[in-house]
């Protein structure tokens, strides 16, 4: 799509608003063209050199840090708060050929409802990892006050195979299996440790960067780490693709019946009739939806938040261990040390003393 032929685009689908969402679309066929997309999209400042794109919009007001780290391989990194309900939108020019595939490691905050506390809410950082192919048109749906940070990694198939040798994967392989259906994308949890401190000093280097040997060196070595040890985890990865293909998810009622359950994670699992019945699904087809997406069961995903929710509250509050359990929902605290355990391999107690 030639920059006339965008910017015509983009003027006349900016607003363009479905089903309580704006939609903000952008190109994908490649980082350089995704960067160019957004510099040339309303409400963009282009600052070259801090390589930083500066938006602020009715939709979202954020800043994104770009920067090729070598031949193919790129880093792109978005600091965003949305102001309204905003769907972003990956769309591809078809002249173009895409051969880039996108790894993204996305932090959200946002703050849960706790029980039985002095306090109604508790800060909580969910984040997700997401792995798409060349050509994948894809909208991630975010709603108003949401506060958000994506790392995208960008890299071309040669790059990526001259790195992970794909094609030499055992058949059984979870990124093999992946690689070769028909699936566009495919999501992990929390599947590479200290991943949110060691994004930030990435970010703090983009920053900062200085056009050096040792700066260049650094970044290299940063970004090049986290994404070698999401192929390294997601290689050993066991999950069990036995639901049934879905061509086309219908990602805002995911987005939906995910915000259900994040918006009542530390009480009783609702139930996947009734979040079918408020997302307008089927129970059959969102199950199979729903896991296609995330990877793992309703019950499942909310069960890991809630642990993942107590984890950020040993490490960050002097609460006791006992009021901790009430607050994510548990009423026995040998269960809740229990289950602690089997997920993080320590006793809460253990945690707070590290």
């Amino acid at each position: 799509m030639r920059l006339v032929k965008w910017i015509k685009f983009i003027k006349e689908n900016i607003n363009f608003y479905r089903d309580g969402f704006f939609e903000l679309p952008y190109l994908s066929n490649s980082p350089e063209i995704l960067i160019k997309s957004i510099i040339n999209s309303p409400s963009s400042r282009h600052v070259r050199e801090q390589q930083a794109i500066y938006r602020n919009n009715p939709f979202s007001k954020g800043v994104l840090h770009y920067r090729e780290i070598e031949e193919g391989f790129w880093i792109m990194v978005t600091s965003i708060k949305f102001k309204k309900n905003t769907m972003l939108k990956a769309i591809y020019d078809e002249d173009v050929v895409s051969d880039y595939y996108t790894l993204t490691f996305s932090v959200f905050q946002s703050e849960v409802k706790v029980q039985n506390t002095f306090c109604d809410k508790t800060p909580f950082s969910s984040k997700y990892w997401g792995f798409k192919k060349p050509g994948t048109e894809v909208g991630a749906y975010f709603y108003k006050g949401s506060v958000c940070e994506f790392y995208l990694y960008g890299f071309s198939k040669e790059w990526a195979q001259k790195k992970f040798s794909f094609t030499t994967l055992p058949e059984d392989n979870s990124i093999k299996n992946f690689l070769n259906s028909n699936k566009g994308f495919i999501t992990y949890q929390d599947i590479v440790p200290n991943a949110q401190e060691l994004s930030k000093e990435i970010l703090e280097n983009l920053k900062t960067f200085r056009k050096d040997l040792s700066s260049e060196a650094t970044l290299k070595a940063q970004t090049f780490y986290l994404v070698s040890t999401f192929f390294e985890n997601a290689f050993v990865d066991q999950r069990i693709e036995n639901d049934t293909p879905i061509d086309s998810p219908d990602y805002r009622k995911i987005a939906k019946a995910e915000k259900l359950i994040m918006d009542n994670l530390t009480s009783s699992f609702l139930g996947v009739e009734n979040i079918a019945q408020q997302v307008d699904m089927s129970p059959t087809k969102l199950k199979s939806a729903f896991k296609s997406v995330y990877g793992t069961s309703m019950l499942q995903y909310q069960k890991e938040k809630k642990l993942l929710l107590a984890m950020q509250m040993v490490q960050n509050t002097d609460m006791q261990m006992k009021n901790i359990a009430f607050a994510i929902g548990y009423t026995n605290q040998s269960k809740f040390a229990a289950n602690f355990k089997k997920r993080f391999d320590k006793l809460p107690s253990e945690v707070r003393f590290l």
